[in-house]
């Protein structure tokens, strides 16, 4: 396979691409999707704001002006899709069973690990009990978007190669 005869740095590199395009993909899937799933929205910062804020306090002591909290929780979210593409590029070339399900199951589980576990630990949102059954259906949908579409990257960059 041509991925094996790129090597590590390439996968990675590759599932950065995809990780970025993913996030593109799964906010344009928000978009459309979140009225079929009653997302009707919140007073409340998204997520991606809250971290921001966490990481502006932490680097200056102050949390992000209301200026830039739109663009800081929008870098939050594509980093976090660029972080897990790259680690899915690597985990795709050294285990190429994890590609199976077309990403689907690694974004299932980025899901759980991002949206059930570290959003909580860090006070940016609800645990997951506390977390309506129609709202884990849209992060669970978002995030199989997201896997799919990762992969579909890692599987056309393998295709030019």
């Amino acid at each position: 396979m041509a991925e094996m005869k790129q090597g590590l740095g390439w996968a990675i590199g590759v599932g950065v691409v995809g990780g970025l395009v993913a996030a593109l993909a799964m906010n344009q899937f928000q978009a459309l999707a979140a009225g079929a799933f009653g997302q009707s929205g919140s007073n409340d910062d998204p997520a991606t704001v809250k971290a921001a804020d966490t990481l502006a306090k932490a680097t200056t002591g102050e949390p992000v002006t209301q200026k830039y909290r739109e663009t800081a929780g929008s870098v939050v979210h594509y980093a976090t899709g660029a972080v897990l593409g790259g680690l899915y590029g690597a985990l795709a070339h050294e285990r190429p069973e994890a590609a199976l399900g077309l990403g689907v199951p690694f974004g299932l589980a980025t899901m759980l690990a991002v949206d059930d576990v570290a959003i909580p630990a860090f006070g940016w949102g609800p645990a997951p009990q506390d977390t309506p059954v129609a709202t884990h259906g849209y992060s669970a949908a978002s995030h199989a978007v997201f896997g799919l579409v990762l992969e579909g990257v890692r599987r056309l960059a393998l295709r030019v190669v």
